[in-house]
Formats: structure tokens, C-alpha cells, sequence
């Protein structure tokens, strides 16, 4: 019999035992529980390193609430992180870390708009609390198919959200392609959270030239700082450059106002309308 590994995440203790001791009374699933995002993180790195990876990660949609970051702007944790992580940021950063893992969000609410962030972060499911363990166990299976499972009920809401998030991309796209490559070149350096001396120093040019690229792109891109033109180019798809060991410890402060972060947190991820 061929056994589905369960790792349940949700930081209301009494719920992710009595989730897990049901799910555990199925003849074809192991399971686990974890109370935050960290824990849930230590957790899987933990299986993947003994050679025992979770198939499903099953997330409360209102972990870390008290953390959770703004529409839109999904922070991809990293496994030794030991602050609060939100539950669709647990799924971008497990997509990007450990992507065979399918992700499945639990709702106390159907919401069209979180419902279609936690997509485009990577799950593959999104299913209420108070749906049937009948139902849980369809989908859990269903997504081991590469099957997507919303609700019916959210998919209207959901493709809406979808459209206008693809229409916000295409727009950051256009504004992106009005940079000279030499421009493009510094934005990439922003987005990897390269402060002006670093950028200078990368692109063999003078701190006041960077001074003026960067602000010759915040004005083509229409915005007034560095977070929202690192935001912009996220929806467009621009990603960081490549930092070496030395560039590694110039990053000055990132997006999320903290020292710039490397591997999986390099940066604040802005998925925009851009399908995980």
C-alpha cells in the first residue's frame, strides 16, 4: 500500500491534533502536526533530510495572523526563519523549496481574494473547515493527481481576481520594457536589495550615476520609493541578479525593512498575476 505523508499546520493546537488523529485513522496516511510556519518548515526539512518527504502540507489559511503581510505581497520564508510566518507565505516558500510537496489551504471563510494568493503562492487546493474529513481526504488525494480543488462556490470570485491580477502584470510588464537595458540592469540590482554603493560598485559606475539611474527608473516605472519599484518589477517578473559570497554581504535593507535576506528569502516576492 502505497502510504500518503500529511504534515498538518495550523497554530490552534486542539484543531491540528484532532485533524491529525482523524486523518492517522486512514489505513494509507501518516501524519504529522505543526504549530507554526517555522516548526512546520523545521519539520519537512527535517523528513526531506531522512529521506521521508511529505506529499501534503496542509496549511490554516489564518496562521500567523497577527504577522500576516499586506494583499498581494507574499514573503517567502526560509527554513532556519524563526519569526511568525503567514500561511500563504508557508506555501510559497515550500513551492520554492520543496515544490513535490502540494500545498492545501483550510479556510474558516471562502475569500475570492485570498483564495486566488494562495494559488498563484503555490497550492493546489483550498477547502473549508468545516467540509467533511470525506471531503479533505478527496482532495488531499485529488491534488497528489495534479488536480486543482476550489470550491465551486469560489470559482467565479477566484478567475476574477485571477484576470485582474494578470491585467495588473501585463501593465507592469509595459512600464518595465520603457527602461534602457542599463536601467533594467539597476532594477535587478534593487530587486536583489543592493543598496547604491553595492549597485556602484557591481556595475563599475559612480554612487551619483546610480543615484541618478535609480531615480530616472522610479520615474518611469511611476512610483516614489524602492519597495514599490521592487513590487512593480516582482509582478513583471523581473527577478534579482545573481549575488556571489562577497556581494552577499553588501545587501543593505530589503523590502521588508530588514537586512537583505539570502536563498529562499532574498526578497519580498510580489506575485502580481504571475501563476506559481
Amino acid at each position: 500500500m502505497v502510504r500518503i505523508r500529511v504534515l498538518v499546520v495550523d497554530d490552534h493546537r486542539i484543531f491540528a491534533e484532532s485533524l491529525a488523529a482523524a486523518l492517522a485513522a486512514e489505513p494509507d496516511v501518516d501524519v504529522c502536526a505543526a504549530g507554526s510556519g517555522p516548526a512546520a518548515l523545521r519539520s519537512l526539512e527535517r523528513a526531506a533530510a531522512e529521506g521521508r518527504r511529505f506529499d501534503v502540507m496542509l496549511v490554516d489559511a489564518d496562521l500567523g495572523t497577527a504577522a500576516a503581510v499586506p494583499a498581494r505581497a507574499v514573503h517567502v520564508p526560509e527554513p532556519g526563519e524563526d519569526g511568525p510566518v503567514d500561511g500563504i507565505s508557508l506555501v510559497a516558500g515550500v513551492r520554492s523549496g520543496q515544490p513535490a510537496v502540494r500545498s492545501v489551504v483550510l479556510a474558516e471563510k471562502d475569500d475570492p481574494r485570498r483564495a486566488a494568493l494562495a494559488l498563484q503562492a503555490g497550492a493546489a487546493g483550498w477547502v473549508a473547515k468545516d467540509s467533511s474529513l470525506q471531503r479533505l481526504l478527496a482532495v488531499i488525494r485529488g491534488v497528489l493527481r495534479d488536480e486543482t480543488h476550489l470550491p465551486p462556490a469560489l470559482l467565479t470570485g477566484v478567475l476574477r481576481e485571477l484576470t485582474a491580477a494578470r491585467k495588473h502584470r501585463t501593465e507592469s510588464e509595459r512600464l518595465v520594457e520603457s527602461l534602457t537595458p542599463r536601467e533594467r540592469e539597476v532594477l535587478r540590482c534593487m530587486v536583489a536589495g543592493l543598496g547604491r554603493k553595492a549597485v556602484a560598485e557591481r556595475l563599475f559606475l559612480s554612487p551619483h550615476t546610480v543615484r541618478t539611474h535609480m531615480q530616472n527608473v522610479l520615474g518611469k516605472l511611476g512610483v516614489h520609493s524602492t519597495l514599490a519599484a521592487v513590487a512593480l518589477a516582482r509582478r513583471a517578473g523581473v527577478g534579482p541578479v545573481d549575488l556571489g559570497p562577497v556581494e552577499l554581504g553588501q545587501v543593505g535593507l530589503g523590502v521588508g525593512g530588514g537586512p537583505g535576506p539570502t536563498g529562499l528569502t532574498r526578497d519580498v516576492v510580489e506575485r502580481g498575476g504571475q501563476l506559481a
